[in-house]
């Protein structure tokens, strides 16, 4: 018999879109492990979004913000099948900006660590070539409330 258990996550999000294409993360591990998702991350004790914004894009993707607008608050939920006997009900609740203007390079390759515990690094991906089934379940969600039509 399958266990259940719940995993509430809150987090703040960058949306960075250029000339159609969007800069993604490659997670690892938890529940979008394999998959692209947007740069961001959890809200730390006493921080307000667009402070958890700042820190977690030059934290995960090295980049700098210097404009930025409230787009989208949001949430999905899912299935994960955590282990052969646990399956985790996911609450994934985001609050995304659509980032408008960065200094720096952007970090493509980075060391899982304490600092950055779940992206193997960024990269710029054509929006018109991604699939459903390579984006995490939230990244959909906005790209799809931007008006892309992403393929199955």
């Amino acid at each position: 018999m399958n266990k259940k258990k719940e995993y509430r996550q809150y987090g703040v999000y960058g949306l960075i879109i250029q000339d159609d294409k969007i800069l993604l993360i490659k997670k690892f591990g938890g529940p979008y492990n394999g998959k692209l998702d947007l740069p961001g991350g959890t809200i730390e004790f006493r921080e307000k979004p667009e402070e958890t914004l700042k820190r977690e894009l030059m934290e995960e993707v090295g980049i700098e913000l210097k404009n930025y607008q409230l787009f989208d608050a949001n949430s999905v939920y899912f299935d994960w099948n955590y282990n052969d006997d646990t399956i985790v009900e996911v609450h994934h609740t985001g609050i995304f900006y659509k980032v408008l203007e960065f200094d720096n390079e952007i970090k493509k390759d980075v060391e899982v660590d304490s600092v950055n515990d779940d992206s193997l690094g960024a990269e710029w991906f054509d929006i018109s070539t991604l699939t459903k089934n390579q984006l995490s379940s939230i990244a959909l969600l906005e790209l799809e409330k931007l008006g892309y039509n992403i393929n199955s």
